[in-house]
Formats: structure tokens, sequence, C-alpha cells
């Protein structure tokens, strides 16, 4: 049996940044606080806000320490995005991912812009199992990464036992194609655009963007989506706000309207509108 993780919604918190771009640890960890004391039980942390990829290394273990040393509960999950155009430096995040008490599972993410072929991929992703022994949940984005995990690829990769879930930014009908066992996984819609049909299509569970600024009323529409209906308590024409245009600047200027936390600008040319 594998080790799943028990939240079935997440959602992904985007980085705080000073004026000068460099990094705001005590923002990041505020908003985080935030959230859980509004009754939210999991956060993602680096990845799918897009900031990922903008964080060295150095920055990324810095986030780890910090969380490290959070005061939160015991069943709080927290996950964090591990990935890197240089597989040396993904491997070196794992370990650190896979040290840490705080951190339960890792959403492995495909290096961007250089376009891996299909085998140099399932390497990079054997050697980052290798490390992890944690819940893994694979993450294919094509649109921001430029490359597509074959579905060929991903019935091998969901064969490694840490790998719970499969987090589809592409494609989402072609989740029919994967070939799934006995043993449990998961499908994770990635954020809130077209949700009602990727529900439909047979994901189970939510990677959210909407839920830093609306984090129970998501969650309570998401649920409805699994039981089959149609209504929650999220209007969405609230949504349609949060997610219009460049998503990232306008939803920390409202968490930080929102929460009196300063979670600052985007990294440039984010933001240069």
């Amino acid at each position: 049996m594998k080790n799943m993780l028990h939240c079935s919604y997440h959602i992904a918190v985007p980085t705080a940044f000073f004026q000068n771009e460099e990094l705001n640890i005590p923002a990041t960890m505020q908003h985080i606080l935030y959230l859980q004391k509004q009754g939210v039980s999991s956060v993602l942390v680096c990845g799918s806000t897009g900031e990922q990829h903008s964080l060295t290394l150095e920055e990324k273990l810095q986030l780890i320490e910090a969380i490290e040393h959070m005061d939160l509960p015991e069943d709080f999950e927290i996950l964090f995005g591990v990935a890197s155009i240089r597989q040396k430096e993904a491997l070196l995040l794992a370990q650190a991912v896979n040290r840490t008490t705080k951190i339960a599972g890792a959403l492995v993410g495909f290096p961007p812009y250089i376009l891996p072929s299909q085998q140099e991929a399932k390497k990079y992703m054997y050697a980052l199992a290798s490390i992890i022994a944690k819940p893994i949940i694979l993450y294919n984005n094509p649109k921001r990464t430029g490359f597509d995990l074959a579905i060929d690829s991903v019935n091998e990769l969901i064969q490694i036992p840490q790998v719970i879930g499969l987090k589809e930014a592409g494609d989402y009908h072609r989740i029919a194609q994967v070939i799934l066992s006995e043993t449990p996984f998961d499908f994770y819609a990635g954020g809130e655009i077209n949700l009602p049909e990727k529900v439909a299509a047979g994901f189970t569970r939510l990677s959210s963007i909407g839920g830093n600024l609306y984090p129970k009323e998501i969650e309570q529409w998401f649920q409805t989506l699994l039981h089959g209906e149609k209504q929650g308590l999220l209007q969405q024409s609230a949504l349609d706000d949060v997610l219009h245009g460049n998503v990232l600047p306008a939803l920390k200027k409202e968490i930080s309207e929102k929460e009196q936390i300063a979670m600052g600008v985007t990294r440039a040319p984010l933001g240069n509108e």
C-alpha cells in the first residue's frame, strides 16, 4: 500500500519578496499561518504560482529551514515543489525535503526550457525518487515548461512506490489513458479554471490558487463538485476576478490588503504592467 497524502485540497501559496526582489521569508510564513488559522489543512510551497524557477537553490533551502521551525499542528500537511533546470540542484533540494520533519510530500516538476527527451525526463524522475522517501506528486505543466510528459512515461513512472498522484496542467482529458492498478492514485487539478469539467473527467484533488483569497469557499465548492453538485458559496464573478489576466501580481496585492501582510512584488519581468 502506498503512503498517501491525507488532504484532497491544498493551496499553492505565493512567495513573498521585498521591494528589491529579495526573498521575504517572514511574510511567506505569515500567510501560511493565516491560512492555517482559517481552517486550511494543507499548503504547497515553492510550486504552481510561476515563481519557483526564479528562486535559487539557496533560497529554496532557506524556505525549507523556515518551515522546519514553524509552530503548526502535526496534522497540517505541507507539500514542497522540487524542480530545477539542473538535475544536480534538484537532487540537493530533494535531500533537504526528505530530511525535514515538517514537509509531508513533494510535487516534482520537470525542467523548463531545455526540453529533455522522455528518457531523460524519466531518469531525472528516477534519480529524485531514489532520494525522496515521502509521497510524490508528478507535475506535468507543458505550457510553462515546454515539456509534455508522455502518457507512456506517466504509466511507467506511477509504478514508483512513492508516486501517489499526477498534477496535470496540460490536456486534462488524457488522464483517462493513465493505467491504474488497485493501488490508490489521485489526479490533482492545477487551479480552478475548468474545474467542473476536470472533476467530471476524473480529477479527485485540487491544487488551488484562488484558495489564497477564498480558502474555505473554494474548498466547499470543490467538495460540492466531487459530490455531483454545481453550487457553492463562492460567486463565479469573484473567482474570475482572481484568475483574470496576470494572476500573480494581482494575487499578492489582494493578499497584502486582506491580511495586512507585505507580500511585496513579483520578480520582474512579472508585474511589468
